[in-house]
């Protein structure tokens, strides 16, 4: 029982970082494109709405369970993305909060590689696409 109520808090937290993300674009979609042509990528307003709608997606396998691995392996590689691109050494210099907010990519990225071996569980998951069974 503890081993499922976990897993399901996991999954749950999961789901609420990138529900928190998704909402924070979808709401202020202007201002992340901002940040996104700050950092020096092209076409901004493409990026932004291709985050949110990537977050969106997210939320949903975590919460349902479906291709549950697939989305931890996905996140886990847009978690170490955003570190680098937007909190990586070139923003450490003066300001050493950028560093640490560099390294809690890692840790996330860490936690969703363990989700993506373990699977969501045996309850409230749909076992469409898990390549783990």
């Amino acid at each position: 029982m503890t081993q499922t109520v976990l897993i399901l808090v996991a999954r749950l937290v999961f789901a609420i970082v990138f529900a928190m993300a998704a909402a924070f674009k979808f709401a202020g979609m202007e201002t992340t494109a901002g940040y996104i042509a700050a950092a020096g990528f092209p076409i901004p307003m493409v990026l932004a709405w291709c985050a949110a709608l990537l977050e969106t997606a997210l939320v949903i396998a975590f919460l349902t369970g479906a291709y549950f691995s697939e989305a931890a392996l996905i996140a886990a590689a847009y978690v170490v993305f955003l570190g680098f691109a937007f909190h990586g050494p070139s923003h450490w210099e003066g300001n050493q909060m950028e560093f640490g907010a560099f390294i809690n990519h890692f840790v996330f990225m860490a936690g969703l590689f363990f989700a993506a071996v373990h699977g969501p569980g045996g309850k409230w998951a749909m076992r469409a696409g898990a390549l783990w069974k």
